[in-house]
């Protein structure tokens, strides 16, 4: 009788073990080459908009119709971020596109299994805290980074507004890509003998206040690729017209709301080029662990041609309208 326990007892065992892998299989990649691909996207602007477009134009022309967007907006919250992505985790989607540093974040700790490639993130290091960076994460995380260079902004407030002295610098302190930005440009204009200032606002509501305050200190204001000012770029280009304050900003979309000058990316490109890794990624050519951080392929001095009109600045050779390039 204890034999013929034994046995039972092997053969439940057994089963349920079959029962198990059956159980993952069925969970696992479709068997009909076809992918789901989760995009999470922080908040809907010209920039974040124009790198999802990209990516998602890439990977199907990449892959056609055997892949599938998820496409989901987190509307500007990074715990709707979380959300979103612990869905994708769920549906057990085949890759991830983190499009921002919030999601990015919400991704990272999510999943540590299904690839992630980020877009529109500034800095991978300080955004996943990770030091002695080399240029590769590694794990499950890769992507491309929206950084053109600081110093070449930075040096775009001294040619465009010459006599400036008192410097602000404006962005989100919940964003920490924004305050690596805002330290990069800091210590090159301080360099420079200029006097620099953060100003730094919580959210949407309270960033009138400090703007109206920045105004009053500053001769010229500088602008990071800040999400939540890119939000509100139309009132905070209110606010500087009237009060005849110029902005260089990290990117195009505030720029054209409420900048004089940009040194501006192709967002819609460094989304494509997400797209092409992610087709690499998802057809096995590549790990996404072993693929660096990509970087914009060029950048281009533009400005505002009514916002310079209206403050009297003139923009040096060598900048390009805002209105002749819509990318």
């Amino acid at each position: 009788m204890k034999l013929v326990r034994s046995l039972l007892s092997l053969t439940l065992a057994l089963s349920l073990l079959l029962l198990s892998a059956l159980s993952l299989a069925s969970c696992g990649k479709k068997d009909d080459g076809s992918y789901t691909v989760g995009i999470c996207q922080l908040i809907q602007h010209p920039a974040l908009d124009a790198a999802t477009q990209g990516f998602k134009d890439a990977l199907t022309k990449a892959l056609g119709d055997k892949v599938t967007f998820d496409e989901q907006n987190a509307q500007g919250d990074s715990g709707t971020c979380v959300t979103i992505v612990n869905s994708f985790v769920s549906k057990k989607v085949d890759l991830i596109l983190a499009n921002a540093t919030p999601a990015l974040q919400a991704a990272a700790n999510a999943t540590t299994s299904i690839p992630i490639l980020g877009t529109s993130v500034t800095d991978y290091a300080d955004a996943l805290g990770i030091k002695n960076f080399g240029g590769t994460v590694g794990g499950n995380i890769s992507g491309t980074s929206d950084l053109a260079p600081l110093d070449q902004q930075a040096q775009m407030i001294l040619d465009l507004v010459p006599d400036a002295e008192d410097i602000g610098l404006i962005y989100c302190s919940a964003e920490s890509n924004s305050a690596f930005q805002a330290k990069a440009v800091r210590e090159y204009l301080e360099a420079h003998g200029c006097l620099v200032a953060d100003y730094t606002f919580t959210d949407s509501n309270d960033i009138a206040a400090v703007l109206n305050r920045a105004c009053a200190e500053c001769d010229a204001l500088y602008i990071p690729t800040d999400n939540t000012a890119a939000n509100c770029a139309e009132s905070i280009g209110a606010i500087v017209k009237d009060k005849k304050i110029p902005v260089i900003a990290g990117e195009e979309g505030i720029c054209r709301s409420c900048g004089v000058a940009t040194l501006s990316i192709s967002y819609y490109d460094l989304g494509y080029k997400t797209g092409e890794m992610a087709a690499k990624v998802l057809t096995g050519e590549a790990k996404v662990s072993e693929l660096p951080i990509a970087y914009a392929a060029a950048t281009t001095k533009k400005y505002n041609p009514g916002i310079c009109s209206l403050l009297g600045v003139t923009p040096p050779e060598g900048y390009e309208s805002l209105g002749e390039n819509r990318n």
